[in-house]
């Protein structure tokens, strides 16, 4: 399993879209750094699990999202992940060593290689398809839809599964 975090903010991914000439689309949207924090992986099978956060990623989130893995998938879980500072604290050490039971087991990614990490593939996608253009007011309002493209593309697994090709999904 590919695991990697992304941050959804209110302002919108603004993308090219087509209007009659002189009929500029404009977007309303408030001027503010608010954002939403998504912890996500995918596996070849094509599932996805995500978990929604309202602040920055910590250790504590970390076991939280490692801990359910666990009750959701059998068996041992390979998670390979880039090297977020959140990864390597200590919570997350005390929870491999005590809890983990040698289910889990964690390979790192190169410093800095989105291109190897398919689960960056799929916060595009998210962003520039699925969220495209997207005004929210409150963060409420962004979760809500967040949550509905996450839903949207769980029945799709063409699109998890064309990450792994080291493709665009959405092409």
């Amino acid at each position: 399993m590919f695991v990697d975090e992304s941050g959804f903010q209110l302002l919108p991914a603004l993308v090219k879209t087509w209007a009659p000439r002189g009929q500029t689309p404009i977007l309303c949207t408030p001027l503010t750094w608010k954002h939403l924090s998504v912890i996500g992986g995918i596996t070849r099978e094509g599932n996805l699990y995500t978990w929604v956060l309202d602040h920055s990623v910590k250790g504590e989130d970390v076991v939280f999202f490692l801990r359910h893995l666990l009750r959701q998938i059998p068996g041992k879980v390979l998670v390979i992940w880039d090297g977020l500072p959140a990864h390597r604290s200590k919570r997350v050490q005390r929870f491999l060593s005590e809890e983990a039971n040698g289910r889990l087991w964690l390979a790192r990614l190169p410093a800095y290689a989105p291109d190897l990490n398919p689960i960056e593939a799929l916060w595009s996608y998210l962003k520039q398809v699925e969220l495209k253009n997207l005004c929210c007011h409150s963060l409420a309002q962004l979760r809500a839809q967040l949550r509905l493209a996450v839903e949207r593309l769980r029945h799709k697994t063409h699109i998890i599964l064309s990450c792994f090709q080291q493709q665009q999904c959405y092409l």
